[in-house]
């Protein structure tokens, strides 16, 4: 999946916050780049359409949020990456014990901690 800067500057910004409309947005968005109003409603649609904002209508104007947590964008990110090179599960899982390499023993630990967690989770049903 393709996303420019602006796209990432929202998603990050609606990571960072519940929920907001397109005027919101730009008002925290703006810096000394020039961006109108226009170009972040734009924005936020392409991401609906993308499936990466949930919106409501709320009055004349949408509120958007996330559609899910960053960590669950970048799982979707990886497997659409993986599905694109390869479609064998341990060309993967080698692709993830490459990168466990270059991990500090902190890193390897916390990770882990969370495959653990997950084991617990999926053995009660979660």
């Amino acid at each position: 999946m393709q996303l420019g800067n602006l796209e990432k500057s929202v998603l990050q910004y609606f990571w960072d916050t519940d929920e907001a409309d397109a005027k919101r947005v730009h008002r925290e968005l703006s810096d000394d780049t020039v961006r109108t109003l226009n170009t972040i409603q734009s924005t936020l649609d392409r991401l609906y359409k993308k499936k990466l904002l949930l919106r409501n209508k709320s009055g004349h104007a949408f509120i958007y949020r996330a559609a899910m947590a960053k960590d669950a964008f970048l799982a979707r990110l990886v497997r659409e990456v993986a599905a694109d090179y390869t479609d064998n599960e341990d060309t993967l899982m080698a692709a993830f014990s490459s990168l466990s390499a270059e991990m500090t023993e902190t890193q390897l630990q916390a990770l882990e901690s969370l495959i653990d967690q997950r084991r617990a989770s999926d053995k009660s049903g979660k």
